[in-house]
């Protein structure tokens, strides 16, 4: 057995209401969370009212305090 660095990976308890801001990708940008469960999550847009339902994500990098949100677009 060696020892190796290895990257964790955990289901982000996601809860109504929360303000998100998606890195990168073709999902990426702030979104509101309007609904979940164990296997969706349902997410809406605060600039164009859009509204997504995709798989749950299991990735967590960080918490801005004091964050502008929406962003704005550049």
């Amino acid at each position: 057995m060696s020892i190796e660095n290895v990257v964790i990976f955990e289901r982000y308890p996601l809860q109504v209401g929360q303000k998100i801001r998606l890195e990168g990708g073709g999902r990426g940008g702030d979104w509101l969370v309007i609904g979940v469960d164990e296997k969706k999550m349902r997410l809406k847009c605060p600039v164009s009212g859009r509204e997504v339902e995709w798989d749950r994500m299991f990735a967590f990098a960080k918490v801005l305090e004091n964050e502008e949100w929406p962003k704005p677009h550049k």
